[in-house]
């Protein structure tokens, strides 16, 4: 069967939100295993979708993307019907935008500081700093998370209509879970949390991946 939307992925990875999109979405795709293990994001094929040798990138019928953002933006664009984002020019839209890049450029950036802070200091007491720092700021931007879902009303974290960056709030929230406060420790984001791992498509998501912890 020919595919025309190839998702590149690793479970767990920032390739889970396009992923949890695309079985929203309810089309036809095709997952293509990144193996971290053997360092395939960069092999040589690999590098030529994206030279960053980053996860995930989506080939969209002989178009190539890269950046967890840009895909999803993306494929609610490409799928209006799915209602995954507000309409163009609306305030709404505005704050999708917003809130977007924000998880974008400032959350999922701080955890890679978490995750990879030995990449930011040459001995490890000073990864070990830098770690600790990360992990408190993002405590900070996860106190923020609960306060958008407050202050939306709900269900979901723009209010009434679910869009693609409810799965991405869950995947950065699951990336919570080993730290001292993780994001399920919160009581506001506790409920939105469970309503959005409850969706059929992100148990699908999780099913596909062959994770267990929610959260």
């Amino acid at each position: 069967m020919t595919f025309m939307l190839t998702l590149h992925y690793s479970p767990s990875d920032a390739s889970m939100t396009p992923h949890m999109v695309l079985e929203e979405l309810g089309v036809p795709f095709e997952l293509a295993l990144v193996d971290r293990s053997r360092n395939a994001q960069r092999s040589p094929e690999y590098l030529k979708l994206n030279p960053n040798g980053k996860i995930p990138v989506l080939v969209d019928d002989g178009l190539v993307l890269y950046e967890t953002a840009a895909i999803v933006l993306h494929l609610a664009d490409r799928h209006p019907q799915a209602r995954l984002v507000p309409p163009l020019g609306t305030p709404q839209r505005g704050e999708l935008y917003k809130w977007l890049f924000w998880l974008a450029n400032t959350l999922h950036a701080e955890m890679v500081l978490y995750f990879y802070a030995e990449r930011w200091a040459d001995t490890p007491e000073g990864a070990a700093q830098v770690k600790a720092h990360a992990e408190a700021r993002i405590a900070g931007m996860v106190d923020q998370l609960a306060a958008q879902v407050a202050a939306s009303g709900g269900p979901w974290f723009l209010g009434a209509d679910y869009s693609v960056l409810d799965p991405y709030v869950l995947m950065l929230a699951r990336w919570t879970r080993r730290m001292q406060r993780p994001a399920r420790m919160l009581p506001g984001l506790l409920p939105y949390l469970q309503r959005v791992h409850a969706r059929p498509a992100v148990q699908r998501a999780y099913a596909r991946e062959e994770l267990v912890e929610p959260f």
